[in-house]
């Protein structure tokens, strides 16, 4: 019999691996920039690794869900987050380091995978809104864990492999959570045909929703994996603005079910989008003290964007099944990933620009960041229009797409 809230507290604790990856690799970023004599771009290079793998991942056990099942994907994905670890660890340089990456995003893949179409299965309606949203809070909840472990570490004088480490202890936990568990049966018939998945997906507001999917996934993700770099000039610290942003989006998910219940999805994302835009301008223009409030207007707009983008495919072209969610959510991790190199060169660039003008040591790099950061404000204000036209769209339809 299915134990639901086993497998939901073991897709919550999968998702703090995730997290863990995400929040300590960019905390030890500067020392893997000065052990491997790598410049802002091969770092990028090395991010994008770990967004490239997760919609490789998400994709494939997107299609192959209904065939071999969430079971079979997160023992693949605790064997690829298992070895990508040990590989970090042992990487030797930067092509070690480029595959350890790789094989992380494609662990963090599987679990989208997996159990974004779980829990879906398992809940329906409010329930599943509010459980979709409680399980991502974890992926922020995990990154302020995560910020806060790797600031003591690195303050202790702890080495980027120790950190490295941590990571396995929430991966060792799903494991034992998810094992010998049954999972549920999918909720809908249809989502077990690809071509009738593929069908709803040909629809003019799926197609839509991936573009606004890679719209969200960059503003959400461009400044937060670069937040060490960017920010370490601030007169803030960098991985307690990260765990500060994290933490609000954590608790904000956690409410999430209610106020998307009264707002709806698309209302949700028009004023997420909106505060999002807010705060990364505040980021490129702000210092000391006042970047702590820019990271909670950029908190309170990017809190929603995950969940709720899964959530309305889920709930409004439901045909499209696992493979139209994970789909979505690769869309928004390959955007990411394209984009991590060129954030890198805009800061390489950045540098340039501002020291031509004569600036140098911190006063350099602060510039360099918030400039980098200006370039950043175009991904949420295009959001803008986009919601709204998504919202008003919506206004006019009172059935589900599901072709």
């Amino acid at each position: 019999m299915t134990n639901s809230k086993r497998l939901f507290y073991g897709s919550c604790f999968a998702l703090i691996t995730t997290a863990f990856s995400f929040s300590i690799r960019a905390g030890i970023l500067p020392q893997l920039g000065e052990e491997f004599l790598l410049d802002a771009q091969q770092l990028g290079f090395i991010n994008s690794m770990w967004f490239l793998g997760f919609p490789i991942s998400m994709i494939l056990g997107g299609l192959f869900y209904h065939t071999i099942g969430p079971k079979r994907i997160m023992q693949f994905a605790f064997l690829t987050h298992t070895l990508g670890i040990i590989l970090t660890i042992y990487s030797g340089g930067y092509t070690g380091l480029l595959l350890s990456t790789l094989l992380i995003g494609i662990g963090n893949g599987c679990t989208e995978a997996a159990c974004n179409p779980m829990i879906a299965d398992a809940y329906e309606g409010k329930t599943m809104n509010t459980l979709l949203n409680r399980f991502h809070m974890w992926f922020p909840g995990g990154i302020v864990l995560g910020s806060l472990v790797s600031k003591f570490m690195t303050d202790a004088a702890l080495g980027w492999q120790a950190q490295i480490w941590i990571i396995m202890i929430p991966t060792v936990i799903y494991a034992y959570l998810f094992l010998g568990q049954e999972f549920p049966k999918p909720k809908v018939q249809a989502a077990a045909s690809v071509s009738e998945n593929l069908k709803a997906m040909a629809s003019p507001i799926y197609i839509f929703i991936l573009a606004c999917m890679a719209l969200t996934a960059i503003s959400e993700f461009g400044p937060q994996q670069w937040t060490s770099l960017i920010m370490s000039n601030s007169g803030a610290q960098p991985m307690v603005i990260l765990a500060l942003i994290t933490g609000l989006m954590a608790v904000g998910r956690y409410f999430g079910g209610d106020i998307v219940h009264r707002l709806d999805q698309t209302g949700v994302l028009l004023g997420s989008a909106v505060l999002a835009a807010i705060g990364i301008f505040l980021f490129s223009t702000q210092t000391g003290g006042m970047v702590y409030v820019a990271a909670v207007f950029f908190a309170l707009g990017i809190c929603y964007f995950w969940p709720n983008m899964i959530g309305f495919v889920a709930e409004k072209i439901p045909a499209s099944g696992a493979l139209g969610m994970s789909i979505v959510g690769g869309m928004g991790m390959f955007a990411s990933s394209i984009f991590q190199p060129i954030i890198g060169s805009w800061i390489d660039s950045s540098r340039i620009e501002q020291s031509a003008l004569g600036l140098t040591g911190t006063e350099l790099e602060l510039a360099a960041g918030q400039q980098t950061l200006t370039y950043m404000i175009s991904f949420p204000a295009i959001l803008i229009v986009l919601f709204a036209i998504l919202y008003f769209w919506q206004k006019k339809t009172t059935h589900p797409t599901t072709a």
